[in-house]
């Protein structure tokens, strides 16, 4: 059962974050529990860290075209916090809650010095101007201790599907997961989603 339908998601981040996995992984949890579902993707210079950003829409009554408008996002899930101020602000509103990793990934201009990366106190403080609730979860840190950084977006998964704020259920996550990497990776995987749906199940519902 879906409150809002369709339910408008965003997955953002820069290339080489697994975006699009995280967001081919709800969509295949949604798919399996009976939901229509809109997947769409828009590339920056991804090879070289540029931003990535993922459109997920769930319905439990049609097929909506992959691309949410602006001001119109449910869910924004933030792998990196200037991109996620960036998604923010373009498809955020008062009614949006967001799950945000706040470690940042320095683009090659703020390596270099020619521009400075903003104290992210200040990027996730604005972030909590602009929505109507924000979770920041140390999404990388967790998935260190799961086995590899890399998993940060599965431990992100498991923090949306934890949250109960997708009508995806944590058995059906599991499944796709399991169906998603290859065998020896499998288990750190989900060592990864069920540390993200643990440390969000700890917390106060956004």
């Amino acid at each position: 059962m879906i409150g809002d339908d369709p339910l408008n998601i965003i997955i953002t981040g820069v290339g080489g974050q697994g975006n699009v996995v995280a967001s081919r992984i709800i969509a295949s949890a949604a798919v399996n529990e009976g939901l229509y579902v809109s997947v769409g993707e828009i590339y920056g210079a991804s090879q070289r860290g540029g931003a990535v950003t993922s459109y997920v829409r769930l319905s439990g009554e049609m097929q909506y075209g992959p691309i949410i408008p602006r001001g119109m996002a449910h869910i924004i899930i933030g792998f990196e916090p200037i991109e996620s101020l960036r998604a923010i602000g373009n498809f955020g509103s008062k009614k949006t809650r967001a799950i945000i990793n706040p470690r940042p990934i320095y683009p090659v201009d703020v390596l270099s010095g020619t521009l400075e990366y903003p104290p992210v106190e200040e990027v996730l403080k604005a972030i909590k101007e602009l929505v109507y609730g924000v979770q920041v979860i140390e999404a990388t840190e967790l998935a260190k201790k799961a086995g590899d950084a890399v998993m940060q977006n599965i431990v992100m998964v498991g923090c949306v599907v934890g949250s109960g704020l997708i009508p995806i259920e944590i058995e059906t996550t599991k499944e796709i997961i399991k169906e998603s990497f290859a065998k020896e990776r499998v288990e750190a995987n989900l060592k990864a989603f069920k540390s993200g749906v643990g440390e969000i199940k700890g917390r106060k519902a956004v």
